[in-house]
């Protein structure tokens, strides 16, 4: 499976935004975008002001990164989006919202997509009972997500449940910290996505 490997504070330095990629890092004196708050490259501090173009594809450059998405994958969500009926811009981000790395993510079981995307692929998380290993799985109303009772004993997982007892969750999603589960309350509006993109861009970039 095609993936980013490159290094992903330099996306975050891009967008000129903390975009969270690296976990714990983002919050520390070590997050890359408060040390040097620029693009990066030989002309990163001397860039002109962006054309509309430009502002419209950094938003879409913006919300692909933040879940992690490759760019045929994402036109592939967009035109998904934009044949169904409703806001465009809505649809698109519930739609990466109800991935299942992102919901894994959400619940607190990982400090990062990445991370999250990883938990997936390699067999700890199921959905309502069943293993699952597809991080672009849409998730359900009424599903519920859980770390595999095999993989609890994992050293990955050391703390978790103690973190979860002070994790809040997205209104959308309901989170049983004692049994290190979450179940899938809704399909999450926009209201109820706090990622900070202004999606009619991205409609208008298409």
């Amino acid at each position: 499976m095609a993936r980013y490997t490159g290094p992903v504070c330099k996306m975050c330095r891009r967008e000129g935004q903390k975009l969270f990629l690296k976990g714990e890092r983002c919050y520390s004196e070590k997050c890359s975008v408060d040390r040097r708050a620029y693009a990066p490259g030989q002309h990163g501090q001397g860039r002109k002001k962006p054309s509309e173009y430009a502002l419209h594809l950094r938003e879409k450059q913006k919300l692909r990164r933040i879940y992690g998405v490759l760019e045929a994958q994402f036109v592939r969500y967009f035109k998904a989006a934009d044949a169904k009926k409703g806001i465009t811009g809505d649809i698109l981000m519930q739609t990466l919202e109800r991935r299942l790395d992102n919901v894994v993510y959400r619940l607190g079981f990982a400090r990062s997509r990445a991370e999250a995307r990883q938990l997936v692929r390699h067999g700890h998380i199921t959905v309502s009972g069943k293993k699952n290993d597809i991080p672009s799985y849409q998730v359900d109303e009424g599903e519920v997500i859980a770390i595999r009772a095999e993989s609890k004993t994992n050293p990955i997982f050391a703390g978790l449940q103690e973190f979860l007892t002070k994790y809040k969750t997205p209104a959308w999603l309901e989170l049983d910290f004692e049994n290190i589960q979450g179940k899938v309350l809704h399909l999450p509006e926009r209201s109820e996505i706090d990622v900070d993109v202004q999606e009619h861009l991205i409609v208008e970039l298409y």
